[in-house]
């Protein structure tokens, strides 16, 4: 599927750049899924997926303990499969919807088919949600005779001992369910506000309207009064609408809070802990290793950058400022494509054959457009069809970087999807890993063809600012979080309040060398890991740490890293973060760990120091 010629010129005028500068930027084709927003397939399994989710619990509800019993003669292997079917065409229809929404939230046609598949997605499932729970009532020694006898349920074993670790904050089948319905309603509504109110958004900049994506982008400018104007438009656009966020913010931590004392989760972000199946006490190590390598890492990087800027301190606006030493030169799609996909090929050629397919099957949606969906994103859909793989892209060296890691998603979840709908799906922790690694092979491999000394530095000084930005930033975050979270539970906060929480977390995370200037104050309100995915951000810094020390693994190994990391994605959510570390020999229990991956980003700062001398 190709864009139209209007849609190029329009997509141009939002980012700054005219098409012939980036080249054929593509647009993904979703027919894989269904053919179009009306096709009669997509009718037909919605249809389907209702009956044969209501014909499935009138199979099997009531009867998990007995069949679980009947030792060798019980059916639940193939109970189990019929749900992991229904899972899968359910996920189908999700994913369609809302991928066709992410391109374009403004289109009301989108965003009611998107509304209404949600409503009817969450009426069919409904009807499966005692699945789980009463497989989770039934005995542990008897599932476990089960999972013994049953080949076919035997299949399914890191599935079903992953499920009875939710077991002890599971609530009564009805209360159960009316949470799941009135998520539509509840949660799954305000989350959508907060994507349409911020696709909305429009900022003034030198009497030109920008959609947030290219406003952003200026943040990058060489030219420090543009990075300003930016950074006031920005400011002024989100002042305008921060009662609304205010809002959404305040209404959301209050459902967490009440989901969290229904289930009976002591800690804000325990209910995440075990969704990402990590440890509170590993989380808390991570946390507290980064924030005292603050000063090591980000103070002593900022200090340094100031100074190369000719600033005794920078404004916020200037904390993402290319170097002098950065080449400015758009990057064409075609270069970005092939630069990723040597890297991989050097690393992997089957990686790179996986990578390839991305580009050559049309699962990408590369311009930038009013309307879309911010950032980026790699959606795995399911085991059966593929994943697709949203960016803005704008030409930046940062967008090459991103196509990396999304790309790293994707290899990721087509490997992953060997296991099954429903043991595919890996945690947040670990999501992360092969982005974060097909970002690092790209790096690596850009920085052994320079020889120049200017530019060698402007490279390693754009890979320690997006490794600050993945690790300092987002642990900043989380404790940004935190703090919202526990005083959310005395009653509403301001938003003035909100904004002395983010001005102190951002102070302490970024050092005496940033100047928050005023309108800094608001830069919370576009975040959407907040809002869709609270504590989420501390799996970038997770992911970013363990790939660090992965990647030093992988320069001392003679052989058979790639056999081993292959299986580690391949394994999707059938092991712990401690079983897929263990062939590498790394243990993130060990407090030492962060201190390696952080060593990583502390050794290229001095890596810089020294080249500026």
């Amino acid at each position: 599927m190709r864009i139209s010629l209007g849609r190029q010129q329009l997509s141009a005028a939002s980012s700054g750049q005219g098409a012939t500068e980036l080249g054929d930027l593509p647009e993904w084709n979703l027919a894989d899924l269904y053919p179009r927003m009306d096709a009669p397939e997509l009718k037909r399994d919605i249809a389907k997926a209702v009956a044969d989710a209501t014909a499935f619990e009138s199979r099997w509800k009531g009867t998990l303990a007995a069949e679980a019993a009947r030792a060798g003669e019980g059916r639940l292997g193939e109970a189990l499969r019929a749900y992991e079917g229904l899972e899968e065409l359910i996920g189908r229809i999700v994913s369609y919807a809302g991928l066709v929404y992410a391109g374009n939230t403004a289109d009301p046609q989108r965003a009611k088919l998107y509304g209404d598949i949600q409503e009817k997605m969450t009426d069919a499932s409904a009807h499966l949600l005692f699945f789980a729970l009463e497989l989770n009532l039934v005995d542990d020694t008897v599932v476990e005779k089960a999972l013994a006898s049953d080949p076919v349920f035997g299949h399914y074993r890191p599935w079903v001992l992953d499920l009875r670790k939710d077991k002890p904050f599971q609530l009564e089948d009805r209360v159960e369910q009316l949470f799941h319905e009135k998520s539509v309603t509840g949660r799954g509504a305000w989350n959508r506000l907060f994507d349409e109110t911020m696709t909305d958004l429009r900022f003034r900049i030198d009497g030109e309207e920008l959609t947030l994506e290219p406003a952003l982008n200026r943040l990058q400018d060489a030219d420090g009064d543009v990075r300003r104007k930016a950074s006031e438009a920005l400011a002024a656009t989100f002042r305008e609408n921060v009662r609304t966020f205010t809002l959404i913010t305040n209404t959301l931590a209050k459902d967490k809070e009440i989901s969290d004392r229904w289930r009976g989760f002591q800690d804000i972000a325990d209910s995440r802990h075990l969704a990402n199946r990590v440890e509170r006490d590993v989380v808390d190590a991570l946390a507290a290793a980064v924030r005292e390598a603050y000063p090591r890492l980000s103070h002593r990087y900022y200090a340094m950058k100031a100074r190369w800027l000719g600033m005794d301190v920078m404004n916020h606006w200037d904390r993402n400022a290319p170097l002098p030493e950065t080449p400015q030169a758009i990057i064409r799609w075609d270069e970005a494509r092939n630069t990723v996909l040597s890297a991989y090929e050097r690393f992997s050629p089957d990686m790179a054959a996986i990578a390839r397919t991305f580009f050559d099957r049309n699962w990408i949606d590369a311009p930038v457009r009013p309307g879309k969906s911010p950032g980026a994103f790699a959606h795995p859909t399911v085991p059966s069809a593929h994943p697709y793989v949203l960016l803005n892209y704008m030409g930046k060296p940062r967008d090459v970087m991103t196509l990396a890691h999304e790309l790293g998603h994707g290899v990721h979840q087509v490997l992953a999807g060997g296991q099954g709908a429903l043991m595919a799906p890996t945690p947040l922790t670990l999501a992360e890993t092969a982005s974060v690694f097909g970002e690092m092979l790209t790096f690596r491999s850009l920085l052994e063809r320079i020889t120049d000394r200017r530019e060698r530095k402007a490279m390693l000084a754009q890979k320690v600012e997006d490794m600050i930005n993945t690790v300092v930033r987002q642990i900043a975050f989380y404790e940004f979080e935190r703090k919202v979270h526990t005083e959310r539970r005395n009653g509403e906060l301001t938003s003035d309040r909100l904004g002395e929480f983010w001005l102190e977390v951002q102070a302490e995370s970024l050092g005496p060398a940033i100047k928050l200037r005023e309108g800094y104050e608001v830069f919370w309100t576009y975040i959407p890991h907040f809002i869709h995915s609270p504590f989420y951000v501390y799996a970038y810094a997770f992911g970013d740490c363990l790939v660090n020390s992965l990647y030093a693994v992988y320069q001392n190994a003679e052989r058979g890293f790639q056999d081993k990391y292959f299986e580690m994605l391949r394994a999707g959510g059938t092991k712990h973060h401690s079983e897929l570390l263990a062939p590498f020999g790394l243990d993130a229990t060990d407090p030492a760990f962060w201190q390696i991956g952080l060593g990583v980003i502390s050794g290229l700062i001095d890596e810089l120091e020294a080249l500026d001398r």
